[in-house]
């Protein structure tokens, strides 16, 4: 392969490749150098230096791959004294990442690969080191955010949500447009002062123009947005309503399995062991017909489960009522049924509801689709699992845009303003 060809699938302008310096099946070496030596761009101050040369040295950077090859390329970069302060910076070459050893298209690269896979994967198939393939998607993710969430985005119809990204209660607050079905913003903690740094960042104005804000019923968000967001419809969104009825049908069942344990009843222990747990969670027209025979023989022998099971049931039918008016004697009837029952954690929640009845019954001025805030929970459920958590936060909350937000790359220019 001769220079003149590798110079042009290198691609770099204004660099030619002026050796080959080895050449294996795995990778190739290529001393290269500019067409013509130009002013030297100090990496301290941005400006071209004349003066004040100091020395120069080799640098070995990869690039992206040739033929299946990697391809690592031997440049001489300058160094010279500033006179802004007196220290010596190395010239600043474009197409180079500043500090790094690796050509800024090929950080791309890897940070393109990281948005589709993990970065163990991502690592694997470019032969980097994991700690390698962080540091570069990191400051990638840094320099786009810089540009895509400076200033904060605005939106009209929002959604806030909490995720856990760390066990013991470590939260960050998510804030998505739910138009434009995007994470705009996300910060650690999920108390109202965190919630307040967003409308704080946005300005007044367009605070007053937010006409919905869909939450996950937390007093906090709900207080930090009557606040701030005056204008706005507060929608106690649905899909996390059946969360909270879920959730109080699962304590439930740890309860009677617990019980039925003690009481050594195999067949009960059985049908709610944690296998079959997500029967209980279903819809029932999503069940098969031996999930079916499996939930009718549950509640046949234990009376809370059944109990559990109808409460929830009941409540869904709030959805399907025709207008406000009816969905709120339904729901008032509901509350009162769940106030009365055995069952400590519905009577729990039947008073939550009842404080937050309005917001439930906004949901059928503004019908925020619960799919939306399923799929981001899920998405970044399956991101911290890629990941086996994370413990830089500021690393996670930008993983979180690159995968639900603007810094993804499969959004392009026009879609992501």
């Amino acid at each position: 392969m001769d220079l003149n060809t590798l110079t042009k699938l290198l691609n770099i302008s204004e660099y030619k490749v002026v050796e080959i310096i080895s050449l294996t099946e795995e990778e190739m070496h290529l001393r290269i150098e500019p067409y013509k030596r130009k002013e030297a761009v100090c990496s301290g101050c941005g400006k071209n230096h004349r003066e004040g040369y100091h020395h120069s040295k080799e640098v070995v950077v990869e690039d992206l791959p040739i033929s299946e090859r990697r391809v690592y390329l031997h440049i001489e970069k300058r160094l010279y004294r500033c006179p802004k302060d007196s220290r010596i910076y190395v010239e600043e070459i474009p197409w180079l990442k500043k500090w790094g050893r690796v050509s800024y298209r090929f950080a791309k690269h890897v940070n393109r690969l990281t948005a589709i896979t993990s970065n163990q994967e991502a690592g694997w198939y470019l032969g980097l080191d994991d700690e390698v393939v962080y540091r570069i998607d990191k400051e990638i993710l840094e320099e786009q955010a810089e540009e895509k969430l400076i200033p904060t985005p605005v939106a009209v119809h929002i959604s806030v949500d909490e995720v856990s990204y760390r066990k013991y209660h470590r939260y960050l607050t998510n804030v998505i447009d739910t138009d434009k079905r995007l994470v705009i913003w996300n910060e650690k903690g999920r108390k109202a002062e965190v919630l307040n740094q967003y409308y704080e960042s946005i300005g007044e104005d367009n605070c007053r123009n937010i006409e919905s804000v869909a939450l996950d019923g937390a007093s906090t968000y709900i207080c930090s947005t009557k606040c701030y967001a005056v204008n706005a419809l507060i929608v106690y969104d649905k899909f996390h309503v059946i969360q909270k009825l879920n959730q109080a049908v699962d304590i439930v069942r740890k309860q009677e399995l617990k019980n039925a344990r003690v009481q050594e009843n195999e067949e009960l222990v059985g049908l709610m062991n944690c296998r079959q747990r997500f029967i209980l969670l279903k819809n029932k027209q999503n069940l098969s017909s031996q999930q079916k025979i499996y939930l009718e023989r549950l509640c046949q022998l234990n009376e809370p489960i059944y109990q559990a099971l109808l409460l929830k049931e009941s409540f869904l039918l709030v959805y399907e009522s025709k207008n406000p008016e009816e969905a709120h004697a339904y729901l008032l009837g509901w509350i009162k049924e769940a106030a009365s029952s055995s069952l400590e954690i519905f009577r729990g929640l039947a008073e939550k509801f009842k404080e937050k009845m309005q917001y439930i019954l906004n949901w059928f001025q503004r019908k925020i689709s619960s799919a939306i805030s399923e799929g981001f929970n899920n998405k970044i459920k399956r991101l911290k699992r890629m990941a086996y958590g994370y413990k830089d936060i500021n690393y996670f909350r930008l993983k979180i845009h690159q995968h639900c937000g603007l810094l993804n790359p499969r959004l392009n220019t026009s879609n992501a303003t």
